[in-house]
């Protein structure tokens, strides 16, 4: 392992670090938008949207992110539509990001109760507003451990942005294995590198899925007096 080779190149990997991170961020922010969206579509069951929101969701989930950016990226400029790389990955992540958090909020609108629905109907509530203030915050609560497995995945997937001509840390660790023949330091940094990123994000995660089953968010033994 040769120290000072990784003395000399880690910051390559900080500066790309920061990029992918920046992506992410906003590629995470319009998925959990999208994902929103269509599980709000898909629980007022609103026809014509409800099957579009079926169709993206399937077309989202059953094809590759890699695809998704060559399509963005090579495809639409056959269009006459021409995106920097920046903007291919930030809407390609969003795109697949947002199939799978729609999923995670579906579930958590699912595990709402009925009865209090019903119960806030009679009570004089608008759907949207029993939808808004009653549904959304519990379902929210309750997705919140599927919600983050999603936030780390969509992060481990930025991981083919070097497709589209982006500096991510996949892309510099491939050109200095071909520059300067270090497979071992290189790969070594990229792997620090994504622990450095997706640690501190799984712990935190994992403490906040913890208090709000304190908080007694999706617990489903709820059975009074078991």
């Amino acid at each position: 392992m040769d120290i000072e080779f990784i003395r000399s190149y880690y910051p390559m990997y900080v500066t790309a670090a920061k990029m992918t991170l920046g992506i992410a961020f906003f590629g995470i922010i319009l998925s959990l938008i999208i994902g929103l969206v269509c599980s709000m579509i898909k629980k007022m069951n609103i026809p014509v949207l409800k099957t579009i929101v079926n169709i993206y969701i399937e077309l989202s989930r059953n094809t590759p992110l890699l695809i998704q950016l060559f399509f963005l990226y090579f495809g639409l400029p056959k269009m006459g539509i021409v995106l920097s790389s920046r903007t291919c990955a930030t809407l390609g992540l969003a795109f697949l990001g947002g199939s799978y958090m729609s999923e995670a909020f579906r579930t958590g609108i699912d595990n709402v109760a009925s009865i209090q629905t019903e119960s806030a109907l009679s009570l004089g509530f608008t759907r949207w507003q029993v939808f808004v203030h009653i549904i959304m915050p519990q379902a929210i609560a309750t997705s919140i451990p599927v919600l983050c497995a999603n936030i780390i995945f969509l992060i481990k997937e930025t991981s083919v942005f070097s497709a589209v001509a982006l500096a991510d840390l996949m892309y510099v660790a491939k050109d200095l294995i071909g520059i300067h023949y270090k497979t071992d330091e290189a790969l070594f940094m990229l792997v620090i590198s994504y622990l450095i990123i997706l640690l501190p994000i799984s712990l935190i995660f994992g403490w906040l899925e913890r208090r709000m089953r304190y908080a007694g968010f999706g617990n489903t033994s709820t059975v009074p007096g078991n």
